[in-house]
């Protein structure tokens, strides 16, 4: 079986909705303000953006802080075709270390991952929905340690379960997540050295110390 070109399944979106003259709304989820630096760039072309910062999965209360100004910093700052406005979730870690329990020793990027995709995924989706937007996607298929086939597989269940539209994606392709970086250091970001959670943060303290 062929991998799905999640990218171009985008492009074809894109040119559908160009093609009606449609300018669609959509609930983008953000993970912080690096990542989603290429995804409204590129997408701000083509939708009404609403960054959603829903990110349970940072324990601590100062980097979530911290990763939100930088976000509403980017959204200031950045020249864009459409307005792109912002939208916070409800910060509760308890949500995050509920669906990570049991799966405290999981790898990065192994099951505790996926259900933390789900968890996020899924309250965009329910904002989505009772919000009324045309669609709703994530930036975290930016990142090279992000699975993109995973949330792009929660990400249309979901729209399936609840009667809305999912947006496909993969942003790292096309150098996207080289762009990315390109943009943090224009709009002199903060760029964190772990995904968020105190396993992550774990996992990157130990990466360092054998490094030193």
């Amino acid at each position: 079986m062929n991998k799905r070109n999640y990218k171009k399944e985008l492009d074809k979106i894109i040119e559908k909705n160009q093609e009606e003259g449609i300018v669609p709304t959509l609930l983008l989820h953000s993970c912080c303000a690096p990542c989603s630096s290429y995804c409204i760039e590129y997408l701000s072309q083509y939708f009404r953006i609403t960054v959603y910062y829903y990110n349970p999965n940072i324990s601590e209360q100062e980097e979530y802080l911290k990763r939100v100004r930088e976000q509403k910093k980017l959204i200031q700052s950045m020249p864009v075709k459409y307005p792109v406005s912002f939208l916070e979730g409800e910060y509760k870690p308890e949500d995050f270390f509920a669906v990570a329990k049991g799966l405290e020793q999981c790898p990065e990027g192994g099951e505790r991952c996926f259900l933390c995709y789900e968890l996020r995924l899924s309250n965009t989706a329910h904002r989505c929905r009772e919000l009324g937007f045309d669609y709703f996607t994530t930036t975290l298929s930016i990142s090279p340690l992000k699975n993109a086939e995973k949330l792009n597989e929660i990400g249309e269940r979901l729209a399936k379960e609840m009667g809305i539209s999912y947006l496909v994606s993969d942003f790292k392709k096309r150098e996207g997540y080289k762009r990315s970086i390109e943009l943090s250091k224009e709009y002199d970001l903060y760029r964190q050295n772990f995904c968020g959670c105190a396993f992550s943060k774990a996992e990157m303290l130990k990466r360092e110390n054998k490094t030193v």
